[in-house]
């Protein structure tokens, strides 16, 4: 059952890269908009994420882009993004990577 709920939680994570705002060549997941992947016993999942800015206009498109490529991986029942703002999105939550690709190290 460990084994099963690991490969699901990276078989998320793995989807969540390819989650892009259109706006920025860098993915949510290492752009640090994902502060929590929930999976209960039923593989109902849980993500709380944020934004870049509170009035991005690609929010809308963002937040059902996670929730249906996270809903296409195998196993997985349910799927509820909540988006959040605290705390405050900053560029020190991102990757080394992302911030390389941004031209930020």
């Amino acid at each position: 059952m460990d084994n099963e709920f690991l490969q699901t939680e990276e078989a998320i994570v793995e989807v969540l890269k390819t989650v892009f705002d259109l706006e920025i060549p860098v993915n949510v997941y290492d752009l640090g908009l994902i502060y929590k992947v929930d999976v209960d016993d039923e593989k109902n999942v849980i993500i709380e994420m944020t934004l870049t800015a509170p009035n991005c206009p690609a929010a809308d498109f963002i937040i059902e882009d996670v929730r249906m490529k996270v809903e296409s991986v195998k196993g997985v029942k349910s799927v509820l993004v909540n988006l959040v703002f605290e705390p405050e999105w900053n560029k020190d939550m991102m990757s080394e990577e992302a911030k390389l690709e941004l031209g930020f190290l």
